[in-house]
């Protein structure tokens, strides 16, 4: 393994203690979120910035895309990826989703997203082998940047409202793509009643490692 010879930068390790501190990460390092990056999310997919997409629990705030947009920076996410976090976001909060429960529950349920049609395929999501693991840029930062607004933006900070006694490793990312093409049965957005062509994501409250 080799040394990067880039540049070192003083402000990364600043923004990542002063980040820390202030309780906006999930304990792994982050992209600072600074104005120009949050700009360039936003302009990646034409979003109006101040249009509120959701109230989100357990806090009940109202979640505009810039605060999609600072968590996905953080959360490593390239500018393509900010609908399906939206569309993730939207998801969880809605009332049928039971996010309140999923949020604040001793338990260690977390919020798993599905992503399926073709959305998957142009972001280049993986939906074979390792898809629940480590390697592909957009399921393990998608994941994390429902996780990291749902904390910053919703309050589900861990030991203050997410009560969680132990906890799992997906609450860090849990997101993947449906393998369609080798699958023997209709996609589960297809079978959920959309069309085929349709780019589509669930999401699905799941409980995890248990000792």
């Amino acid at each position: 393994m080799k040394i990067w010879n880039g540049p070192h930068d003083d402000a990364w390790d600043l923004a990542q203690q002063d980040l820390a501190e202030r309780g906006l990460t999930d304990g792994l390092p982050v992209i600072p979120p600074t104005a120009q990056r949050v700009a360039t999310m936003l302009r990646g997919s034409g979003l109006d910035a101040d249009a509120v997409l959701a109230v989100l629990p357990p806090a009940y705030a109202e979640v505009t895309w810039r605060d999609i947009a600072v968590n996905a920076v953080m959360a490593g996410c390239a500018p393509a990826y900010l609908p399906v976090v939206g569309a993730a976001i939207a998801a969880i909060s809605a009332p049928e989703f039971n996010l309140l429960g999923i949020a604040t529950t001793t338990g260690s349920a977390t919020v798993c997203v599905i992503v399926n049609g073709p959305i998957a395929h142009e972001i280049s999501m993986n939906s074979g082998s390792n898809a629940f693991g480590p390697g592909n840029r957009a399921n393990a930062t998608i994941g994390r940047a429902v996780r990291l607004t749902l904390q910053n933006a919703g309050g589900a900070r861990a030991g203050e409202i997410d009560m969680a006694t132990l906890g799992q490793p997906g609450k860090y990312t849990f997101c993947f793509a449906e393998n369609e093409v080798q699958s023997p049965w209709d996609p589960l957005h297809v079978g959920r009643g959309f069309s085929r062509e349709a780019s589509v994501v669930t999401v699905v409250g799941v409980s995890g490692t248990i000792e």
